[in-house]
C-alpha cells in the first residue's frame, strides 16, 4: 500500500507529523507492505534566503505580527514539538529557500532514501538550525543520508530534479492541497495535517480495508501550514 506526503522542510508541523505517522505506523500491523513515497510542495517558492535576519522578524515582518507574537507562536510549536520527542530551536533557525533542498530528497529518492533525507533535512534545520539553501550543509545532509558526495554535487551543479519538484507541485494542486503536511493513503483516504497518531492508525487501517476499492477522497484535518505561510 502506497502512502504520498506532501511536505515542505520549513514547515515545522511536517517535522511534527512525521513523528506522529511514525508512532503511528510502528502500531499498524502490515507495516511492512506500507511504501512511503515524499512529495515536493514549497510553502513560498520566491522566498529568497536570508542568513542575517531571525525567523521571528521574517514572521513578524511577513505576517504582519508584532516580534513579540511570532516568538510566542513559535514557542507554542516548540512545546508540541517536545510532545512527539523532537528538540526544535526556532530562535536560531535560518531562513532559506526550500528548492535545492527539495531537489535534494528527489535524488534521495531513485536511491530509495527518500525517507532518510527528508528525516535529516528536517533535523538539520529545526534542531541543528543550518542553511538548507547552502551548498556544503546539503551536501553534508546528503552525506547522512546515505547518498554518495559526488552524485550530491553533481546534482547541486546543475538543475538535476527540478522537474521532479515542480511535478509533485502540480500534482498537490491538481488534488486541492492548500497546506502540508498532507497525507495520501493509496490515492483514497487523505489526512490533512499533524493529526494524533490515532488518528494516523485508523488512517492505515480503513486504507488496508478498501485499498482495492475506488473510494472518493476523503480529508481529515489538522495542524498544517498553508500556502500563505500561515502555520496553525
Amino acid at each position: 500500500m502506497q502512502i504520498d506526503i506532501w511536505s515542505d522542510i520549513r514547515c515545522p508541523f511536517c517535522y511534527i507529523g512525521k513523528r506522529k505517522f511514525e508512532i503511528a505506523l510502528e502500531k499498524f500491523v502490515h507495516k511492512n507492505e506500507v511504501e512511503v513515497i515524499w512529495r515536493s510542495f514549497q510553502l513560498d517558492p520566491t522566498l529568497k534566503t536570508q542568513t542575517d535576519i531571525s525567523l521571528y522578524d521574517y514572521f513578524a515582518q511577513r505576517k504582519g505580527f508584532s516580534r513579540q507574537q511570532a516568538i510566542q507562536m513559535n514557542n507554542n510549536v516548540t512545546q508540541i514539538a517536545k510532545e512527539v520527542g523532537l528538540d526544535f530551536h526556532l530562535d536560531k533557525a535560518v531562513v532559506a529557500n526550500s528548492f535545492n533542498a527539495h531537489r535534494l530528497i528527489q535524488l534521495a529518492k531513485t536511491k530509495e532514501l527518500g525517507d532518510e533525507a527528508e528525516e535529516q533535512l528536517f533535523k538539520a534545520y529545526f534542531a541543528e538550525s543550518k542553511n538548507i539553501d547552502d551548498t556544503a550543509i546539503l551536501v553534508e545532509t546528503g552525506i547522512a543520508a546515505g547518498l554518495d558526495e559526488k552524485e550530491v554535487r553533481e546534482m547541486l551543479a546543475s538543475d538535476a530534479f527540478a522537474k521532479a519538484v515542480k511535478t509533485d507541485e502540480l500534482a498537490a494542486h491538481e488534488i486541492g492541497v492548500r497546506g502540508v503536511p498532507f497525507f495520501v493513503f493509496d490515492n483514497k483516504y487523505a489526512v490533512s495535517g499533524a493529526q494524533s497518531s490515532d488518528v494516523f492508525l485508523q488512517a492505515l487501517e480503513k486504507s488496508w480495508e478498501t485499498f482495492e476499492k475506488e473510494d472518493a477522497l476523503i480529508t481529515a484535518e489538522g495542524e498544517a501550514c498553508a500556502a500563505d505561510r500561515n502555520c496553525n
